[in-house]
């Protein structure tokens, strides 16, 4: 009897284990707790996209743009796919004819090649000439530290001495210079099973970095806050909070260090979600310092940024697992800091926008 009684029983069980049977991206259980919250559709406040990209900037793009802008109480958005010469005038031109208050750009070079004869001073004069003719501050993009050559084909380090032209311009200008250096850490990190970026790396491969493809993290890391050191008149945002939303004590100790450094929040709110304590002690003593922004262009993904950041929710969903796979927390800032980082702090750093359409308090 017994014996039956087992065989049954293991029957029983492996047949309803390979039923179950599921990789771990098809595992995403909603969760059945129970707690107060709503999602947030709108922000609270009118705020500054600091981090978008667009490559459409026709006058039937930007009508588009400002009826999904209208929905989610966005007052500016800053374009930083502006590109340089007859592009980005192009794309000014079509602001100014339709929208001129509500969009803006930023301008980009291309770093292949530093080092040629006259390279600096030709980047530079268009550069310039890009600015003048409309740009309000420079993008600068992960390819330069990661994949950007010199003239001798070499990987051109962030704080290459043959660049400081560029940036000395900019300070000089007095225009923002919004750049994103490396990735995540985990990116270089062994893809195991305690890497939190494994699902991410399996389905995006190409992600994966290690010390020689191109260069150790904290390396790249290391040259880009010298170079900001070096430049201590130009003002630089640092995209995804410098790759430090995940030790926010060191992100401090950095922003103590260098005065002239800020941070935008684009595709990093999954790390500020989960620690809602030290992200809402962080955010109240780096209120000046904090600029909202959310990179990729997809309106059904704000109203996740804004539950972080403006409600005292409890364990809601994220919209992208293999960003992140824990739920948020809000940290319900207060008022005066929500507005700096929704508008104040942007306005302060971006110059020419149009500050009649934020609240004056």
């Amino acid at each position: 009897m017994k014996l039956k009684f087992n065989i049954a029983f293991l029957v029983m069980v492996t047949s309803g284990l390979a039923a179950q049977e599921m990789s771990f991206e098809e595992y995403n259980p909603k969760s059945t707790l129970v707690v107060p919250g709503n999602e947030i559709k709108k922000a609270k406040y009118p705020f500054i996209d600091i981090h978008s990209h667009q490559r459409n900037m026709s006058a039937q793009s930007l009508k588009s743009l400002v009826t999904d802008m209208d929905a989610l109480n966005e007052g500016v958005m800053v374009n930083l796919s502006g590109g340089s010469g007859s592009k980005l005038a192009e794309s000014v031109d079509n602001i100014v004819e339709n929208y001129p208050n509500r969009f803006v750009v930023f301008a980009n070079v291309d770093f292949d090649g530093a080092g040629k004869p006259g390279w600096a001073e030709k980047t530079v004069a268009q550069l310039e000439t890009d600015i003048k003719k409309g740009a309000r501050g420079l993008k600068v993009f992960k390819s330069l530290g990661l994949r950007n050559m010199d003239s001798d084909g070499k990987r051109l380090a962030v704080d290459d001495a043959r660049l400081d032209p560029i940036w000395a311009k900019c300070g000089e200008l007095g225009v923002p210079v919004l750049i994103h250096s490396a990735d995540p850490k985990s990116f270089w990190d062994d893809m195991n099973s305690d890497n939190e970026r494994w699902l991410e790396l399996k389905t995006h491969s190409r992600r994966k970095r290690s010390d020689t493809d191109p260069a150790p993290w904290q390396q790249i890391i290391d040259e880009q806050h010298r170079m900001f050191k070096k430049h201590p008149k130009t003002k630089f945002i640092n995209a995804h909070m410098g790759w430090y939303a995940n030790d926010l004590k060191q992100l401090g100790g950095y922003l103590d260090d260098i005065p002239n450094m800020y941070v935008g929040i684009a595709a990093v709110i999954a790390e500020l979600g989960r620690q809602p304590q030290n992200a809402r002690a962080f955010f109240i003593k780096y209120q000046d310092r904090i600029l909202f922004g959310k990179d990729s262009w997809k309106p059904e993904e704000f109203p996740t940024y804004f539950r972080v950041l403006e409600s005292n929710d409890e364990y809601f969903p994220y919209y992208k697992k293999y960003h992140a796979f824990w739920a948020m927390y809000g940290l319900n800032l207060p008022d005066e800091v929500l507005k700096k980082v929704y508008y104040k702090n942007a306005l302060n750093l971006v110059p020419g926008l149009d500050k009649s359409l934020f609240p004056e308090d």
